[in-house]
């Protein structure tokens, strides 16, 4: 099952009628008609209204909200309201509230409180879930099943304790298998029984926090099954929806970069991925890109939705920046550029209390539609309107794929040695950063992904490698495209087990180095890196590269290793193997990403233009689109590369011919 079906780009968000008062819907909805919003999404937080006691359904208000939208001819993403409990239940079952990692029992209180290996929560989600369905299923605004929201968090208690033996039997079938892949000969660990495993916690393996631990294997193990329990949960409240409902799409809103679950674990169960991009204040455009792409890569680069993003400011952080004038605009379609097929937002009438009354709204309190805000968002909705299904179930046509894996977070984040200070998603960002503004569309993908569509792959701090990924990424090369990975890549196995063979293990053949020796020093050490003209710096980890076949690139300035190689690169069959030994700067990453790009021809026109955007879509019948997103304060001047069309003025511009973006502006080029 895929998206739903719609005539243009849903437009619109979380809507939450029931913290206003009923007179106050009518004008909600004159206001959603005068923004061009079409969409809601509903009942996410609202199980104690819905079920106020064990013995009680009460869908009153849910009915009003479905059909007043019905009547408006707007459509809803009904959500199943399970994310946070209802205060009745934990009073009654105090279990389901969550023990945390230093191993206290929680009282009631805030969202994503639930124990995921709680019966007594499975069983009173999945009949909700089961009575929305029976009641729902064929209403005429329902347009897809939201379940739950933004999963997350782990529990400890023995519930979970118990849930994760039960999970580790199904692994590894013996303790023979277990005790291997953990190491547990190390500090006489060597497991006896079962019952003798311990969640990871601060109580048992770790110390200094989750990132601390004695054994990488078993906290390694438990994030796998943390994200597996509450998958469990999601599944148990899609198949009873599918009991009463076989047909309305279901998703859950997932949160891009998020480290706790790995959502390709979840993909194969989604209907459509959706995320919610709150990307950091002051990052980089590519970030927020970033999210869109590893979204659109859970579902084999199928069409996604922007499930969530502010239309002004967040309220979460110490700091909450305010949208200038035209980013909402620009980063709603730099959404719909990567892959989006719709464009919502949280929220559309802001909280009068409680945490979020100073989030940012389509609709503030004083209920105005004058606001700087609303009328960016009515503009919005106007030109999403006249675009209509034109970009509806278009896809990226990427030619570089950037391997991103879970595993590989985990296990380099919980490493004593060689460096604390190196985060996988700032490197994997880098690598991804680059390929973007030298002007390459990038697929995101998970390391058992299908390879044979690209000519280039990025595999930065991959530190565990799996399976046949080695063959394959040799096969690649061979046949003419060229793998680039970095420093810390290929040391483990799946287990989190040093690979018995020269660094970097499996993937060692292939770029023709080893490595004996790595040196990781404070991040305000500064090694330079000869890049033919450039000189590059490079910081916290340096390996020291022995070649074995690959030519250097670049070399290290300072140190015992100076004039030994940081870059490499290793001519297999028709292809090439590169090798990046140390953390570079990010010009020192775009100087090395785009000689590998233009080995392709997959660097981009605009790519000497650092604040131009560019990003392909080729819609179901072959028409092919072409997104610029200035992300400048100030005009972009470009000359057209091809003869095209805006969909979004009609203007017609030849090939060779001047095209000017405004300050943040946006271009979506039909090319001819």
């Amino acid at each position: 099952m895929t998206a739903p079906r719609t005539s243009k780009i849903p437009y619109g968000g979380d809507y939450n009628p029931e913290q206003w008062p009923e007179a106050t819907w009518a004008e909600d909805h004159r206001l959603f008609t005068k923004a061009g919003i079409d969409t809601l999404t509903v009942g996410v937080f609202s199980w104690s209204l819905t079920q106020p006691d064990p013995g009680t359904y009460d869908f009153t208000t849910l009915d009003r909200v479905l059909d007043r939208a019905a009547t408006h001819g707007r459509r809803v993403c009904l959500a199943t309201g399970t994310a946070a409990v209802p205060p009745w239940l934990a009073k009654r079952h105090p279990e389901v509230n969550r023990t945390d990692f230093e191993g206290r029992r929680h009282r009631y209180g805030q969202r994503h409180n639930f124990c995921p290996a709680s019966t007594a929560y499975r069983g009173a989600a999945t009949a909700l879930a089961a009575r929305l369905a029976e009641r729902y299923a064929g209403h005429p605004a329902l347009l897809a099943w939201h379940i739950n929201n933004e999963y997350g968090g782990a529990c400890y208690c023995d519930l979970c304790a118990d849930a994760f033996r039960a999970w580790l039997r199904a692994r590894y079938e013996t303790l023979d298998a277990l005790n291997d892949a953990w190491w547990t000969t190390f500090w006489s660990h060597r497991y006896t029984d079962w019952d003798q495993i311990e969640p990871p916690s601060a109580l048992t393996e770790h110390w200094r926090g989750p990132d601390h631990t004695a054994f990488q294997g078993i906290t390694l193990d438990y994030h796998r099954f943390t994200t597996d329990a509450l998958l469990g949960c999601f599944l148990g409240e899609k198949e009873a929806i599918r009991a009463h409902d076989p047909d309305t799409p279901v998703t859950t809103n997932l949160m891009g970069l998020y480290r706790p679950l790995d959502y390709h674990r979840w993909a194969p169960h989604l209907d459509f991925a959706s995320w919610d991009n709150y990307p950091p204040p002051d990052a980089p455009p590519t970030r927020a890109a970033l999210g869109h792409d590893l979204t659109r890569g859970l579902k084999d680069g199928a069409p996604f939705w922007l499930m969530e993003q502010t239309p002004s400011t967040t309220a979460c952080r110490d700091v909450n920046p305010l949208r200038r004038p035209g980013e909402l605009r620009l980063a709603t379609w730099q959404a719909i550029a990567h892959g989006a097929d719709a464009a919502l937002y949280f929220q559309l009438r802001a909280s009068r209390g409680a945490c979020e009354k100073y989030h940012g709204a389509v609709v503030g309190h004083a209920g105005r539609d004058d606001t700087r805000v609303f009328q960016e968002v009515a503009e919005l909705g106007r030109e999403l309107s006249d675009l209509g299904a034109t970009t509806l179930g278009a896809r990226t046509p990427a030619r570089t794929a950037l391997l991103f894996d879970w595993d590989s977070w985990w296990a380099l984040e919980i490493s004593d040695g060689p460096s604390r200070p190196v985060r996988y998603p700032d490197v994997v960002h880098a690598y991804y950063r680059a390929a973007r503004e030298a002007g390459a569309d990038v697929d995101v993908v998970p390391v058992t992904a299908d390879l044979t569509p690209y000519d280039v792959v990025l595999a930065p701090v991959l530190h565990l490698v799996k399976g046949d990924l080695a063959a394959r990424l040799e096969a690649l090369v061979r046949r003419g495209g060229s793998v680039l990975a970095t420093f810390l890549t290929a040391r483990c196995d799946e287990h989190d087990r040093a690979f018995p063979a020269d660094v970097p293990g499996p993937l060692a053949p292939l770029m023709g180095i080893r490595i004996d020796e790595w040196d990781a020093r404070p991040e305000d050490v500064v090694n330079p890196v000869r890049l033919g003209d450039l000189t590059a710096g490079a910081r916290l980890v340096f390996e020291i590269v022995r070649p074995r076949g690959a030519e250097p690139v670049g070399t290290y300035g300072a140190d015992f290793y100076a004039g030994t190689p940081a870059v490499t690169r290793h001519r297999v069959g028709a292809g090439e193997a590169w090798y990046v030994a140390t953390a570079l700067d990010q010009p020192g990453v775009d100087h090395v990403v785009r000689r590998v790009l233009a080995r392709h021809d997959l660097v981009g026109p605009h790519a000497d233009h650092a604040a131009v955007e560019t990003a392909h879509r080729v819609t179901p019948d072959g028409t092919r689109l072409l997104f610029l997103l200035n992300h400048a304060p100030e005009p972009a001047r470009l000359t057209a590369h091809a003869t095209a069309e805006d969909l979004l003025t009609g203007r017609r511009t030849d090939r060779g011919e001047p095209l000017t973006l405004d300050p943040h502006g946006v271009a979506v080029l039909r090319l001819r």
